[in-house]
């Protein structure tokens, strides 16, 4: 069956059998392998995409039913060469150790921020209820949700400055 969809802002058009899910399509045809796989039931969430701006579980969605659609990835969370505020809230917090639930958490407390520009950790904790992390205790993650709500109402208070936190790296004396 031919489908078209856009993923992060691009056209695909592809012939898929009605039975591929949307998951191995971004995966195996796409090549788009931030689309995690892990239990295949939706009980752990790392298959996470943004459908229409909405987080779906994208291994119990057909390809087919993506047609026409709009799709982002992890892969489509940076623009302009430029880390998205919850990508650097991850990065200032701490939100990931070993990253296999990383991009679904970021693209659902992306699609939190857009509905949300103010959420408080409960909201925050239900928005990622979906999504199973065995690392971080989620403490850290609700943080850098937070502090990527922070970072987007400073952003748009100041337009024409884009603000970014930059550790330097120490120099080391040679001795």
């Amino acid at each position: 069956m031919q489908i078209t969809v856009t993923v992060n802002g691009t056209q695909h058009a592809a012939d898929v059998e009605p039975r591929v899910l949307l998951a191995d399509f971004l995966r195996r045809i796409l090549g788009l392998t931030g689309t995690h796989v892990g239990c295949d039931t939706t009980s752990c969430g790392v298959c996470t995409v943004l459908l229409d701006g909405k987080p779906v579980k994208s291994c119990t969605v057909f390809a087919v039913q993506a047609d026409g659609r709009a799709l982002t990835t992890v892969e489509g969370l940076k623009q302009d060469g430029a880390l998205s505020a919850v990508q650097r809230g991850f990065k200032q917090e701490h939100g990931l150790q070993c990253g296999f639930c990383t991009p679904a958490m970021m693209l659902v407390g992306t699609a939190l921020l857009e509905s949300n520009a103010d959420p408080n950790d409960d909201e925050i904790r239900w928005a990622i209820s979906g999504n199973l992390c065995r690392c971080t205790g989620y403490m850290n993650i609700v943080k850098a949700i937070k502090w990527a709500a922070n970072e987007q109402k400073v952003s748009e208070a100041v337009p024409e400055q884009r603000v970014v936190s930059v550790v330097e790296p120490q120099e080391v004396a040679a001795t």
